[in-house]
């Protein structure tokens, strides 16, 4: 997985809405999210949320329990930043997903659009999935977002994994159960097209 370093530089030296993968509102992740009936006592973790709207568009959704993880304290300054008084009413973590250990079932949605194409190794993967599976309750939603097989060979110098959504599914396995997939085309700030491909599974156990 790329270092820390990278990830701080990144951050510390660009804006957050000049980074390629942007979004001025995450409405594909919120409507998943409400599409699946997701209460708002529900607690929800951003996985390699950083710099991401995402908490912003939960919080004005209605979310209460929200948890931003990423490697970047400089991603996560940003975002705290942005939300003024309301940062106090999340959680942020900064660490590694694959190393730091989440409490046992302590999420009803984990969400990542982030991290997981950036995992070249199946260790780095396997050690990933342990993850969601020690964190997600029972019957959590787990959503994840990766390039598309047509999408960048390269993201931030730094090389990703495609998948369609089978492929991407099956990184995951047989305690998760497929609920649907979906595709985004995402305009960079620089004006360039990348594919995008949304998972969302069923934790079964």
């Amino acid at each position: 997985m790329q270092s820390k370093v990278h990830w701080e530089n990144v951050y510390s030296t660009k804006a957050a809405d000049e980074v390629s993968w942007f979004q001025s509102h995450a409405e594909r992740s919120i409507k998943l999210i409400r599409d699946a009936g997701i209460p708002p006592t529900a607690s929800i973790i951003d996985v390699g949320g950083g710099a991401s709207t995402l908490v912003d568009d939960l919080l004005a959704t209605g979310y209460e329990d929200i948890t931003v993880l990423d490697l970047s304290g400089e991603a996560l300054a940003t975002a705290r930043s942005r939300l003024g008084a309301r940062a106090s009413e999340v959680r942020w973590l900064e660490a590694n997903i694959l190393e730091i250990a989440l409490d046992a079932h302590a999420y009803d949605v984990w969400h990542d659009r982030a991290v997981f194409h950036f995992l070249t190794t199946a260790a780095e993967r396997h050690r990933y999935v342990r993850a969601v599976l020690r964190a997600v309750k029972p019957g959590g939603l787990v959503i994840v977002a990766t390039f598309a097989e047509d999408g960048p060979t390269l993201c931030s110098g730094l090389p990703v994994m495609r998948y369609n959504a089978s492929e991407l599914h099956a990184e995951f396995g047989e305690p998760f159960v497929l609920l649907g997939h979906e595709k985004e085309s995402h305009h960079t700030p620089g004006g360039n097209e990348q594919k995008f491909v949304y998972c969302f599974c069923l934790k079964a156990v």
